[in-house]
């Protein structure tokens, strides 16, 4: 910054004022003087300095469980459309899955003064873990920040939730009706909260529809399509005594048909498969997927609102997302 103030002729003051985009106004020719040299010298604004100068950056910090899966990917579209309209930059760190990392990540954006945090993903069923996280947010709103979450409304922050087990029970009471009488659920795993409601609340489904517990079959494994293969696999190898097959979410759903596409099943007319989210790029699959659709880049955009558009210490809000069936090619009426 000194040599560019010395460059230009003008006062170390002056130079920062033009640089660090200070409220008071330079004029010419001091203005274009110092930007010139600043380009001359190649220097850049640190903009770590200014959040710490300021109190805040314009970055927001956006937490997701695994940036490979397309359901994350749709929102966080919508979470930068929203923070680009507000001149906003968004930084995006993936967790893969791990909640200490999660933990990791909301610390190291609190110590570099984002402005605010918004974190997409299910909670567990760690009590410590939420409470640990809980506190970690809260030290970030006491200091300034702002904070959402896309997920269940466990962490004393404004909130998107997604009403997991009111559209898995409705895709439930759906497939009755086309005449499923055993069915199996490709559960996830079992410690995540969206797993768990949306097994939970498919079971309630089929039991409003008259149809006992037993006749469900429950296979866990990882929220991923290869998660779906496997245990899709599981139930080729034991028979696959069901009609048809529920992913709680939609990539599952696809390592499913995959799997069953491979032991020379045909879906619907061996099994049919369902699933959950309705991801906008896996629409063009064959047969289409019947899901529960979520407007994904809408969470996005919603969860950014909440955070950048409440001020500090407000009382926590939450915004409820109900699902809507899509019924399509991959599940018909049993013959």
């Amino acid at each position: 910054m000194a040599e560019v103030a010395a460059a230009a002729g003008v006062s170390l003051a002056t130079a920062s004022r033009v640089l660090n985009g200070s409220h008071r106004s330079v004029g010419e020719p001091h203005r274009g003087r110092v930007l010139a040299a600043a380009a001359e010298l190649g220097y850049r604004a640190n903009p770590h300095a200014q959040a710490i100068a300021r109190g805040a950056s314009n970055i927001v910090g956006l937490v997701v469980h695994d940036i490979s899966d397309p359901y994350f990917s749709a929102i966080a579209d919508g979470v930068m459309r929203q923070c680009e309209q507000r001149g906003l930059v968004v930084v995006m760190a993936s967790t893969r899955r791990d909640p200490e990392r999660e933990l990791d990540y909301v610390a190291t954006l609190r110590a570099q003064r984002a402005r605010a945090v918004i974190i997409v993903g299910s909670r567990t069923r760690s009590r410590d873990l939420t409470a640990r996280l809980a506190k970690e947010l809260a030290g970030f709103s006491e200091s300034g920040g702002r904070v959402a979450c896309i997920s269940q409304n466990r962490l004393g922050t404004h909130t998107v939730l997604v009403q997991n087990r009111a559209g898995a029970r409705e895709l439930a009471r759906e497939l009755a009706r086309l005449g499923h009488r055993r069915l199996a659920v490709l559960t996830g795993p079992p410690e995540l909260l969206t797993a768990r409601d949306r097994h939970a609340g498919f079971v309630e489904g089929l039991r409003d529809s008259g149809l006992p517990d037993e006749a469900v079959r429950a296979v866990p494994g990882p929220f991923t399509r290869d998660g779906g293969y496997a245990a899709a696999t599981e139930l080729v190898t034991a028979g696959l005594d069901v009609t048809c097959v529920f992913a709680v979410n939609d990539v599952m759903a696809v390592g499913a048909m995959a799997a069953f596409r491979d032991h020379g099943l045909a879906i619907p007319q061996d099994v049919s498969v369902a699933g959950f989210d309705d991801i906008r790029t896996l629409r063009d699959l064959v047969p289409s997927l019947t899901t529960v659709g979520l407007p994904l880049e809408e969470m996005g955009e919603r969860a950014a609102a909440l955070a950048l558009d409440t001020e500090p210490g407000e009382r926590p809000r939450t915004v409820r997302v109900r699902g809507e069936v899509v019924l399509r090619d991959s599940t018909s009426r049993v013959r």
